[in-house]
């Protein structure tokens, strides 16, 4: 432990730059901790607070141009991509759609004290076009409000940091062991939540090919589309009526019989959208309602047409 406190207080900054530029790349490390430790550290003296304040706003800005420019250049495939290799739950980005459509690049103001927004906002607006001066400006003002309150709450509490971190200094491997041990809960945190999350995307499917051939014989089930506005630009599904994210039904619900089929598709993983909407449907009422496996995508792979 004597160790590590010479290391955040020898190099700190260069420390500080590391673990909040992999935190705002994806990875699920406790980067406010560390911002709090430094800043309690940066109150005793041992460190600069201007240098801890510039790394933390500097890594923060190379990891969201970086997902800008992913934004731009790829459009949807990189929120897809987030959504998979984030232990946050797939509804992030349908949530992220919702916040950045409504208030646009302000969003980004707050957007990093919203577990699981930033990285999925700062692609969203490469892939809505946001122009990149505004991005820059709103990110930059977003990452010294986030960076300035970690590194403020660490000089406020710097006693009872100091007194924590004597604590398990005289722990010895047991102190190190508490932070590894702490660092692991976090993880398998995230990790339950979105195997719980998963579980409640157990449900029956309807296949492309299912849809497919129900409309080559005249069936007309309801299709709803579950994406968002920005999603629903790319084209739709024939006949399919959007779901409004303020969360009221399509009038078409109205006059579609109680027992009649309904399909829900969206374009996120695991079609998490659509099971959570198909679900509210069952709870209004509805009997047959079922998610399209692999959204738009897969109706798109099969040769499916769309309408714009």
């Amino acid at each position: 432990m004597q160790f590590l406190m010479h290391l955040a207080a020898e190099y700190g900054v260069a420390f500080v730059f590391g673990v909040v530029l992999l935190e705002q790349l994806g990875l699920p490390l406790p980067a406010y901790p560390v911002l709090m430790l430094t800043g309690g550290l940066a109150a005793r003296g041992d460190l600069s607070p201007v240098g801890l304040y510039a790394a933390a706003i500097i890594a923060c800005l190379i990891a969201d141009v970086a997902w800008y420019q992913a934004g731009q250049s790829f459009g949807r495939r990189v929120l897809r991509l987030l959504c998979r290799i984030s232990l946050s739950p797939d509804s992030c980005v349908r949530q992220t759609e919702t916040i950045f459509t409504r208030w646009g690049a302000t969003s980004l103001l707050v957007a990093k004290f919203v577990p699981g927004f930033a990285s999925v906002a700062t692609a969203l607006a490469g892939a809505l076009g946001i122009r990149r001066a505004s991005f820059l400006v709103f990110d930059t003002l977003g990452a010294a409000i986030w960076t300035g309150v970690g590194l403020l709450l660490g000089m406020l509490f710097s006693d009872a940091i100091g007194e924590l971190m004597q604590t398990l200094t005289q722990l010895g491997r047991w102190g190190l062991g508490l932070i590894l041990l702490a660092l692991l809960l976090f993880v398998l945190s995230k990790w339950w939540q979105r195997y719980r999350f998963n579980r409640q995307l157990r449900m029956d499917r309807l296949s492309v090919a299912d849809l497919a051939a129900l409309l080559e014989n005249g069936e007309r089930p309801l299709i709803v589309d579950a994406r968002s506005a920005f999603g629903r630009d790319e084209g739709r599904i024939p006949g399919a009526v959007p779901y409004a994210t303020t969360g009221t039904w399509p009038e078409a619900l109205g006059s579609h019989p109680r027992d009649g089929l309904i399909v829900v598709y969206c374009a996120c993983p695991n079609d998490a959208t659509a099971v959570t909407t198909a679900r509210k449907l069952l709870e209004q009422g509805y009997k047959r309602v079922r998610p399209l496996a692999g959204g738009i995508d897969a109706w798109v792979a099969a040769g499916g047409a769309l309408e714009r």
